[in-house]
Formats: structure tokens, sequence, C-alpha cells
């Protein structure tokens, strides 16, 4: 089992991809969800991020309001590296637990995928057997997040506080480009699948799993 990991800055489409591999039968775990799973109302890290931020990152349910939080730690990089110290571990053990079950599945899927946005921030793209980044131009980008709700604002803080996308594509091995149509970036993950398996019938997925995947504690990328 090829382990690949899928990363790309706000407003690239690494989502859009991760559902075309997993339509073409590889297994996705989306870390992002993970987080979002911790933040749940009453759980360990909801109750110590409200302890350091206070009621006004919770929302109605008791559950962390993320655009709140984001506000918060995106202009404070002190606060930011305190909550990636925080929920990163508990992402770790789930993605952990999640590659173990498919390891130990008959048969294993040929590709294991897991979509998070801080993979190249925190090194953890080497703990992959693969590096998956997808792109796209800075202004396509923004015009993608506003299009979706981001503020202005957000964007560029959020953009400023991640990797660059040369940086990302700098330890690549894989770099898909989505700069046009859904029929495009169909016919781009159609030649990339094409190459995961032939790697992962030759390769035979030694990459030691996932010790420290850069999950997204802060709003959706």
């Amino acid at each position: 089992m090829l382990t690949l990991g899928l990363t790309g800055g706000v407003g690239s489409g690494k989502s859009t991809v991760a559902s075309l591999l997993e339509a073409r039968g590889a297994a996705v775990l989306d870390a992002d969800r993970l987080v979002a799973e911790l933040y749940g109302p009453g759980l360990e890290c909801t109750r110590a991020i409200a302890a350091r931020f206070g009621p006004r990152v919770l929302a109605a349910d008791g559950s962390v309001d993320r655009r709140a939080l984001g506000a918060l730690v995106l202009a404070d990089e002190q606060a930011r590296g305190w909550l990636e110290a925080l929920v990163h571990p508990a992402v770790r053990r789930e993605i952990g637990r999640w590659l173990a079950g498919l390891r130990a599945s008959a048969p294993p899927p040929p590709v294991a995928v897991v979509e998070a946005a801080l993979l190249v921030e925190t090194g953890a793209w080497s703990e992959y057997d693969r590096l998956v980044v997808v792109t796209a131009s800075l202004e396509l980008r923004r015009a993608r997040a506003l299009a979706g709700g981001w503020s202005p604002e957000q964007f560029d803080r959020t953009v400023a506080a991640q990797a660059t996308d040369a940086a990302r594509e700098a330890v690549a091995h894989h770099v898909v480009l989505n700069a046009g149509d859904l029929a495009s970036l169909t016919r781009a993950v159609d030649a990339l699948w094409a190459e995961l398996l032939e790697t992962a019938a030759s390769f035979g997925g030694l990459g030691s799993g996932v010790r420290g995947p850069g999950s997204g504690a802060l709003p959706r990328s």
C-alpha cells in the first residue's frame, strides 16, 4: 500500500483531487475532518482551547468556532504554534490508526491518501511514500476562496501563514496544476493515478506511514 500525502494552498482544489482519487480506488482521509471531530463539544481539545482563548471561540453548541479561532491565531504566531502543538498529536494518532486498519484489511487499497493542509510546513511530507501538491495561480486561488465565502483578509492571512507554492513544489513528487475546468483536472488525475498504481506495484508502499501529519488546525483550506 502506497501512502500519499496530498496538499495545496487555499483554493487550489486539493479536496477535488482527493475525491477524484477516491473514485479511482484510493482510500482517502481528510485530516480536516479529524480536526472538526476533535473540536466537538466538551472534548479535550475544545476544553483546552476554551481555557486559553475564552468563550468567544465557542459556537452555541459548545464546539469550537473555527472561523473565530482562526481570526485570533492567524495573526498571532505564538498562539498558532500552541494550537498546532495541541491538535497535531491527536490527529497523528487517528491517522496512524486509520493506516493500520487499511494495512490489516484484505486486500489493502493500492493507495492511501491523507489530505492535509500543512504537510510541507511541518515537514511531515517526508513521512509519506509520495507527496502530491495541487496548485494554481494566486489570483485564481483567491477568486475561488472568495467565491466560497472567504473574506479577502482571511485569505491573505491564511496564505501568509502557510508555505508558498514554490516551497511545496520543491519537495513534491507530483504537482497537479488545477488552472482549468473539471474536465482538465480529471485528465490530470487520470495520469496521476496511472503513475501512482505503477509506483505502488514496483515500490510496494515501503514508507513507514505517518508519524507527524500536518493537519489543518485552522479553518479549512
